[in-house]
């Protein structure tokens, strides 16, 4: 406001200065003229909406999103390269998965309220979870090589809840069912004017009988329940991701991960974010489609599953 007001003010001065005089000298006038358009000039481009204007899309999830930076095993998340598919005019992303991170230890770490604190009215958030979910909900079971990390969701979507004293914060928790943190998130983006976007998880480098592993009776299952019952925007990223994988065959797939069979390399990222772009532009109810890059452009919007898909058909 202050910077306007001091562009204003000459303005207002050039102006009596050019008009004081009822004939108005050639020159002096078409130096007033020139001086007022500059000045409208600068008035305009201060009028003009700041780049971060543009709305922002927003990434919550795990360590298959995460952005990663000179790691020796060039691993990255797809959330890392997803910009690149939009035109930073229109939607700008943010990137806030984090490894390790189920959804609830996302919140509970705080990392979804740092998050969500940023959004805005007209902002976007895509919700993907359930990679870490099936962890212990605290201690491990006996002869369990894993590591300690209390990360685990209660199976579902129901309101079942567990109290436990938890072994790593050492603090007493109660936990919820997977479907409860899911719809935490969402009434949270829904306060705060934004829109809430859930997408079924990334597929991991799993094969039986030569054909991908899909599972449908678990968290692609739970997304797309409460997808429905709580209206929101759902992309199918596991089919869609799945199915990609059934074309391109075990060896091509492979090659997209590091030396596990859950995290992508740099190329497998590009193709799980172009995977999100399909997605997205398909749903017609929300503006993605207007927002893409030159490069986002060339993907095609999801058609569906195709004949023979590796994934069951969802519940209608």
């Amino acid at each position: 406001m202050v910077a306007v007001a001091q562009l204003v003010e000459p303005r207002v001065v050039i102006s009596a200065v050019v008009g004081s005089s009822p004939i108005g000298h050639p020159i002096l006038r078409r130096t007033g003229l020139a001086i007022c358009a500059a000045f409208s000039f600068l008035l305009s481009g201060c009028a003009t909406p700041p780049r971060d204007a543009a709305p922002k899309l927003f990434i919550a999830g795990d360590s298959t999103a995460a952005t990663y930076v000179n790691t020796d095993k060039n691993q990255q998340g797809w959330g890392a390269v997803l910009q690149p598919f939009f035109s930073e005019r229109k939607l700008r992303v943010v990137n806030a998965a984090r490894g390790g991170r189920s959804s609830r230890t996302f919140i509970t770490e705080g990392h979804w309220d740092k998050m969500v604190a940023e959004v805005r009215a007209g902002d976007y958030v895509i919700i993907q979870f359930g990679h870490n979910d099936a962890g212990a909900l605290n201690q491990e079971p006996p002869g369990s090589t894993r590591p300690l990390r209390a990360r685990g969701t209660i199976p579902g979507i129901g309101n079942e809840t567990e109290e436990i004293d938890n072994v790593i914060t050492g603090k007493h928790e109660t936990v919820y069912s997977f479907g409860w943190y899911l719809r935490k998130m969402i009434s949270d983006t829904r306060s705060r004017g934004a829109t809430p976007v859930l997408m079924s998880l990334t597929r991991t480098n799993n094969w039986v009988d030569g054909r991908i592993s899909c599972p449908s009776d678990t968290y692609r299952l739970w997304d797309w329940q409460t997808a429905t019952n709580e209206k929101v925007a759902f992309v199918d990223l596991s089919r869609i991701t799945a199915d990609r994988y059934q074309r391109e065959g075990r060896a091509a797939v492979t090659a997209q991960f590091i030396d596990d069979t859950v995290h992508t390399n740099v190329d497998g990222a590009e193709r799980n974010a172009a995977d999100a772009v399909s997605g997205l532009r398909a749903l017609r109810e929300l503006p993605f489609r207007r927002m893409l890059s030159a490069k986002g452009r060339l993907v095609p919007a999801d058609a569906g599953p195709p004949p023979g898909s590796v994934c069951a058909p969802l519940p209608d």
